[in-house]
């Protein structure tokens, strides 16, 4: 059973789209790659989005891999600014409260959490511990899922998955949530 260490992207840029990390999510993909370099990862996956694989990119570089996208890992909903932001967060805020609500630009929340705890399956033979670079809303749809809503940290729901964060889990069980010490 592989060790998957969960880790949230880097704090991105305000802007709509795919967008890029600033310059303090760029230093903390680094600290998270320093961290993540003291623990033998044999693969780094990362959803196919800018700000996740610019996250996934040093942590690949710390540990000697290349960066694997996989689509199963990108968020639930992605704002490209062709919907007017009152109305994207509206759809988001519908698809957390109605689990199987299918936003018009994007995945439910359980067809998420389905796509997430897949990929956790499928590298549950790897030779060694395994990074994967997500986003909060799909975090957070899996957590739901495995644990049951009232055992996730409301805060992760209110506020969502702080920047670099890292949940550890093995196989499909959850080890720890949101860890952010190694930022500090």
């Amino acid at each position: 059973m592989a060790v998957v260490y969960l880790v949230q992207h880097a704090e991105k840029q305000s802007e709509p789209g795919d967008p890029p990390l600033t310059d303090r999510g760029r230093e903390q993909a680094i600290r998270t790659a320093e961290l993540l370099r003291q623990h033998n990862v044999c693969a780094v996956y990362s959803s196919p989005l800018i700000r996740a694989m610019q996250t996934a990119q040093p942590i690949a570089e710390a540990v000697g891999v290349e960066v694997r996208p996989d689509r199963r890992l990108a968020e639930r909903m992605n704002w490209d600014g062709r919907q007017p932001l009152a109305e994207f967060l509206a759809e988001w805020e519908r698809a957390t409260r109605v689990r199987d609500f299918v936003p018009s630009s994007g995945d439910s929340s359980h067809r998420t959490a389905a796509r997430m705890i897949a990929f956790l399956q499928s590298v549950t033979e790897a030779r060694g511990p395994v990074v994967a670079v997500s986003h909060g809303g799909a975090t957070s749809d899996m957590l739901r899922t495995l644990l049951g809503d009232d055992a996730v940290p409301r805060s992760l729901l209110e506020k969502g998955v702080p920047a670099c964060a890292i949940t550890t889990l093995e196989e499909s069980r959850v080890l720890h949530i949101a860890q952010t010490a190694h930022l500090l």
